[in-house]
């Protein structure tokens, strides 16, 4: 267990959130803690949490639309003031670890010249990440992307392409940068 599981507070409070959330969500596995301000915004029932989940605070997690589905794996921890926005469908695997102010979306707006901006579309594409992955703080992980078991995405990196399995990749777009040994 790591240090972070080791020191929950599961205090009242915490358990209230947990039975609040077991009602709201599609699916909310055994042993999730949720610190406070973490919020499940506009389809609740399109969200599936698996056993052992860390939700730390501030987190948004939004299935945009009646049709956009999330699910995230057992053991896998989401930081402080992460967002996660769901306009078709995002799938994260087990035992991840995302860091605070990560951001992760499968939507995108249109912006073809002559019209403006907010009166386009969006277009989506899937976003799934595998098992094992390490999204270090602040990346931003785009539509379309899939990151495979055991990638490491550096802090602040924007990932807008596949990543294989145990690549390591960083910057603006991400690059490969190593590979984990």
């Amino acid at each position: 267990m790591g240090q972070l599981r080791k020191h929950l507070n599961k205090n009242i409070l915490h358990w209230l959130r947990y039975y609040y959330y077991k009602i709201k969500l599609e699916n909310c596995g055994e042993e999730i803690f949720f610190e406070r301000n973490s919020r499940f915004l506009r389809f609740p029932k399109n969200i599936s949490l698996g056993d052992r989940i860390v939700i730390k605070e501030g987190v948004r997690i939004c299935s945009c639309n009646k049709n956009a589905k999330i699910s995230i794996g057992e053991n896998t921890t989401v930081g402080y003031h992460s967002f996660i926005f769901a306009s078709e469908k995002i799938t994260i695997g087990d035992n991840c670890l995302i860091a605070p102010f990560t951001y992760i979306v499968d939507s995108n707006h249109e912006i073809k010249k002559g019209i403006n901006i907010n009166s386009q579309d969006n277009t989506t594409a899937t976003v799934k990440i595998g098992d094992d992955v390490w999204i270090g703080t602040g990346a931003k992980i785009l539509a379309g992307v899939t990151i495979e078991d055991g990638a490491v995405i550096a802090a602040g990196a924007i990932v807008n392409c596949d990543v294989k399995s145990n690549q390591i990749v960083g910057g603006i777009p991400a690059k490969v940068i190593g590979k984990r040994k």
